[in-house]
């Protein structure tokens, strides 16, 4: 069975959110809360490299804000971004918030998911 990858954003939704963060990690991208958005977004919305290696895993991916997780799966206080493997409508821990936080480049967000991909399909066919 192929994995249901849910990316959790350390941000909210919404399009003022979207245009105060964009501006945060313009103009002061070290201290930018969320390493994920900022590997894997440019100015012009998410980078080509990432869709595309995400395209190549077969898995269905999601992404959410905080605020979003929190309405679809009661989740709050979590330690984000993190990336988890949904099941049943449960999120199974996959990337931790420190992981991601430790990718300074999108090459090392991609060199992690793949590094950790067999424990996605296993969590998958659990």
């Amino acid at each position: 069975m192929a994995p249901h990858l849910v990316f959790v954003y350390n941000a909210d939704g919404g399009l003022l959110n979207s245009l105060k963060d964009l501006w945060h990690k313009t103009v002061s991208p070290h201290t930018y809360d969320c390493q994920l958005c900022a590997v894997t977004y440019g100015p012009l919305g998410m980078r080509r490299e990432w869709r595309t290696f995400l395209q190549g895993l077969n898995a269905r991916v999601t992404f959410l804000h905080r605020d979003e997780v929190r309405a679809q799966f009661g989740l709050s206080d979590l330690p984000l971004p993190a990336a988890f493997v949904a099941q049943g409508g449960q999120l199974h821990p996959w990337l931790t918030a420190e992981e991601l936080r430790a990718t300074p480049t999108l090459d090392d967000l991609m060199a992690l998911v793949q590094r950790r991909w067999p424990q996605a399909l296993a969590l998958a066919a659990a």
